[in-house]
């Protein structure tokens, strides 16, 4: 591969963009057609001008417009008036991040997480108490999990639930400061009913992290006896969500507001699960709540989308500086660096809705089933995760560079990306901190959970790595190595950037499980060996999600019965892996899976690629489908 190699094959004159549209738009385009159908002709945007109460008002009656549609009954069962179709369910919030990020949020709370814990972790007498009243949003409620003092390790939450035998019943209760339930979507203007998680205690003992139904206002919205709410104000941005503080003061709720699908209590006080361990309860009643975090993740990807929409078409029509020989200034889209800035980013984003959509498929398959699929309920969880971090960092890095891309004017409110970018900032923590996903999206690597699903410490973790996995990643790694080091690739070779990028995973997942067995040693740290390791497990994570959307992108373009798109996708999916490979050249090199003459080529096709898509760029954002009402920045009128 020479540091001049060129793209062989040909683009046709023009893509179809309506080709390209319907297959963005995939298995659930009718739920995607329906919702530009209901709202795609309004500008939703929010008025700046708007105090927080008035933004507040107007995406609670935008939720409950939702609502009148019948939107929001998707991903409920067909027995309680659902439609029996999560898929659509994650389809439909991740269309209105488009529209308006709060009103998306406040959706995803009322019938994602509240909706979506109480089908999933209650049993059929909850579901006929309260899910039509949740579907039809005639009961606004909230998902009080994070507290103050714990928000990734929910499993130290403070708050307890103690069953008292004697009454019947459960006194809810905030012990301490930190045990106060934090930044709670819905909580201070709307909800009535909270899915409250906390420590659930019987005369036997503690049982670990629990959900119950805790009322928290009546009906005329006044805080229920022993329930203290507060406002957490004005934000950054998603003004328009209400998020609130909870404290309890020994709330008492009868005994049958356990949301008790995965442990119960009987009337004199017994506790039985299904599930005897505890940590494999908890991570079950977990993994039940993964639809949220594949629904902002979807989100996510929107709200780039709009902001790349409106920066590729700034970037088609503004102009600056003369060259000489030619007449009139240059338009931005066509000099390499602006293309660089923004067309790498539009590829990554295809990348990212093509893995997006195959993860959705598999949310759909896993939670319609009849019986649960541990194995395949797992490696969800662990590719949520890992989607999740990777969309919404894609989302903060693209949303600055579209900023940036257009100058001043993107700095102006009238032009939307101020809110985008302001918007989405908090999706890199909210439903779980980037960070710690990549974490237990590694972890998830070097574990099969369904044989060992007892002790998740790190100690437990780490014995089970160096007794199961080292030996195998490692044989496998070495010969994958040394036939990959010395192939002579085209640029334009999609079986080579795919095993590119899978020896990489495969290399650093080795090199981890490598380091990890020092903790076996005698004397050693466990908790240090592991500390010490968490930049190398990290990489391997993003590794993993890296390979896994390539993978992604490649089998949505396998589904293309257009020719053109799939010759336009091509291209892009070659931008997105030599976009990837380019930015961690340094490993490549490092590690002799590339030669200097290899990485200087990289960076020339990517050049290349660049050059060859910027006729096709309006194409590219034309196909995300976004109606214009949605992306009507002033610069663009």
């Amino acid at each position: 591969m020479s540091s001049t190699a060129t793209v062989s094959s040909e683009l046709p004159a023009k893509v179809d963009s309506e080709a390209l549209r319907t297959l963005l738009d995939g298995r659930w385009a009718s739920v995607r057609a329906d919702v530009r159908a209901q709202l795609g002709q309004r500008r939703l945007h929010p008025d700046p001008d708007w105090t927080t109460e008035q933004h507040r008002a107007y995406i609670t009656d935008l939720a409950r417009e939702l609502a009148a549609s019948g939107h929001t009954a998707l991903g409920f069962t067909s027995e309680h008036g659902g439609e029996d179709d999560i898929g659509g369910s994650v389809n439909s919030i991740s269309m209105l991040a488009y529209a308006d990020l709060s009103l998306m949020v406040k959706a995803g709370v009322q019938w994602g997480l509240f909706g979506g814990a109480v089908q999933a972790l209650g049993t059929d007498a909850h579901h006929r108490k309260y899910l039509p009243a949740i579907m039809s949003f005639e009961l606004p409620g909230c998902f009080a999990m994070t507290e103050t003092g714990h928000g990734s390790n929910v499993a130290a939450a403070e708050t307890t639930a103690t069953y008292d035998v004697a009454a019947g019943e459960f006194v809810v209760h905030s012990p301490t400061p930190s045990a106060r339930k934090d930044y709670i979507g819905n909580a201070a203007r709307d909800g009535r009913l909270a899915v409250v998680f906390a420590q659930l205690i019987t005369p036997a003992g503690g049982h670990g992290v629990h959900a119950l139904l805790v009322p928290i206002r009546d009906a005329d919205g006044r805080p229920c006896p022993g329930v203290t709410i507060s406002d957490c104000g004005r934000k950054a941005g998603l003004n328009g969500v209400d998020n609130g503080r909870l404290v309890f003061d020994s709330v008492r709720v009868p005994r049958e507001a356990l949301l008790n699908k995965y442990g119960d209590v009987a009337p004199d006080g017994t506790y039985s699960s299904p599930i005897e361990n505890e940590s494999a309860r908890f991570f079950t009643m977990l993994g039940t709540l993964v639809r949220g975090r594949i629904s902002v993740a979807g989100s996510a990807a929107s709200a780039t989308q709009s902001a790349l929409t409106i920066a590729v078409r700034y970037g088609q029509r503004r102009r600056q500086f003369e060259a000489p020989g030619r007449d009139g200034e240059i338009v931005l889209l066509d000099y390499l660096s602006h293309q660089r800035k923004l067309l790498p980013a539009l590829a990554k984003s295809y990348a990212l809705h093509f893995a997006q959509e195959e993860l959705v498929r598999m949310l759909h398959e896993v939670q319609s089933g009849g019986t649960r699929d541990e194995a395949a309920q797992r490696e969800l969880e662990g590719l949520a995760a890992g989607m999740k971090a990777v969309t919404t960092w894609h989302a903060t890095h693209a949303i600055q560079a579209c900023r940036e891309a257009c100058g001043g004017a993107g700095y102006l409110v009238e032009n939307l990306l101020p809110q985008l970018k302001a918007d989405t900032d908090v999706f890199t923590t909210f439903e779980g901190d980037n960070t710690v996903l990549l974490q237990l999206v590694a972890k998830g690597l070097l574990t099969e959970y369904r044989d060992h699903v007892g002790d998740l410490n790190t100690l437990g973790m780490i014995k089970f790595i160096t007794e199961q996995v080292v030996d195998t990643i490692a044989e496998r790694t070495a010969a994958r190595g040394l036939a990959q080091r010395f192939k002579d690739p085209a640029p334009d070779d999609a079986e080579w950037h795919h095993e590119l990028l899978a020896d990489r995973e495969e290399h650093l997942l080795a090199g981890l499980a490598r380091r990890l067995r020092r903790a076996g040693e005698p004397d050693a740290d466990a908790f240090a060996v592991f500390n010490a390791a968490q930049d190398h497990l990290l990489s391997a994570a993003s590794a993993h999600v890296d390979r896994w959307v390539l993978d992604g992108f490649t089998a949505g373009l396998a589904r293309c019965d257009d020719d053109g798109v799939t010759a336009l996708l091509t291209r892009v999916r070659a931008l997105y892996a030599l976009s990837v490979v380019e930015a961690d050249r340094g490993w490549f090199l490092e590690h002799g899976r590339l030669t200097a003459g290899q990485a200087k080529a990289v960076t020339a096709t990517v050049n290349e690629l660049c050059a060859e898509l910027r006729p096709y760029a309006d194409t590219l954002v034309d196909g995300f489908g976004i109606p214009d009402a949605w992306v009507d920045a002033v610069i663009l009128r």
